[in-house]
């Protein structure tokens, strides 16, 4: 099986795992939410050189181990794999690799892991939800890699997978794929905090005033900053700070540990008194049973 009926395969099973999952299509997907709503037992816990297991029910499943000590995005991707596997009735499977983005088209990746990577690819970043964030970013079309990491940050992806799965979506022509694929996301980072110094697993959420009561999905050190140089933070709740990371006027705050939940971030633009509301989700930590983990 090649890459492209992997993919085939896998749009056609994300789109009804949406559907029978109950999955708002437009927006950011809850994939751990969603382990929960099809059934499986979750378990996160510090793993050397795992990324996850599928345990299938024939053997003793359906469930699902996840890698702790992953950040949040490699979490969110591997969880959907996992979810991949059960909803093609795959059997039990462990993916044992840290970076598969090493094996990428390599032609060793098992016929039942192309499907449940892709799958992956499909369930995180459906159509309808790439489009939407898409139109508020850059008009429906991205024309920059910077539209791209927003993109990323919108759908709590990977930059790499989501540069992938745009030429997927055939709203990124392979020439740009490939140029835009070599571009450092740390690159970006720095490009949207204004050159400043962020720690290595941090990432940058940009704030527009078209962002009225949408939701951030962010992690502890992320940086939320305002697209206007004049913009002003209304009010700051618990567990965002004003950041003093640069030295230049910069809006911008940092999620700390003391963000627990969600909290109403309320910010105005330059030019008007209007203040726009969103609202920002923390999503980690996931460790233990999955009773426990933030929703």
């Amino acid at each position: 099986m090649n890459w492209a009926v992997a993919h085939r395969i896998a749009g056609i099973a994300a789109i009804q795992a949406h559907r029978d999952l109950a999955i708002d299509r437009t927006r950011y997907v809850p994939v751990h939410q969603a382990l929960r709503t099809a059934s499986l037992t979750g378990m996160a816990r510090p793993m050397p050189r795992l990324f996850g297991v599928y345990f299938s029910p024939a053997d003793n499943g359906p469930a699902v181990l996840l890698n702790a000590s992953l950040n949040i995005i490699t979490q969110r991707h591997t969880a959907a794999h996992e979810l991949g596997h059960h909803r093609l009735r795959h059997r039990t499977a462990a993916d044992d690799e840290l970076n598969p983005a090493l094996r990428w088209g390599d032609g060793t990746w098992p016929e039942e892991e192309k499907t449940a990577e892709a799958f992956a690819a499909w369930f995180l970043m459906p159509r309808p939800a790439v489009l939407a964030a898409l139109e508020w970013i850059c008009r429906g079309r991205p024309d920059s890699p910077v539209h791209v990491y927003r993109l990323a940050r919108e759908l709590g992806t990977s930059y790499a997978g989501t540069v992938r799965h745009l030429q997927h979506l055939r709203l990124l022509d392979a020439t740009r794929a490939r140029e835009w694929a070599k571009v450092s996301p740390a690159d970006l980072r720095s490009s949207l905090a204004q050159g400043a110094v962020l720690p290595p697993d941090a990432h940058v959420h940009v704030l527009t005033a078209r962002m009225r009561e949408q939701h951030v999905h962010a992690e502890v050190g992320d940086l939320l900053v305002l697209d206007d140089a004049e913009g002003r933070f209304a009010s700051l709740p618990k567990g965002l700070a004003l950041w003093p990371g640069v030295s230049r006027p910069l809006a911008a705050v940092e999620v700390t540990e003391e963000l627990d939940g969600v909290r109403v971030l309320e910010f105005s633009c330059a030019g008007s008194r209007e203040v726009v509301e969103v609202s920002v989700h923390r999503e980690s930590p996931r460790l233990g049973v999955d009773e426990v983990w933030p929703e």
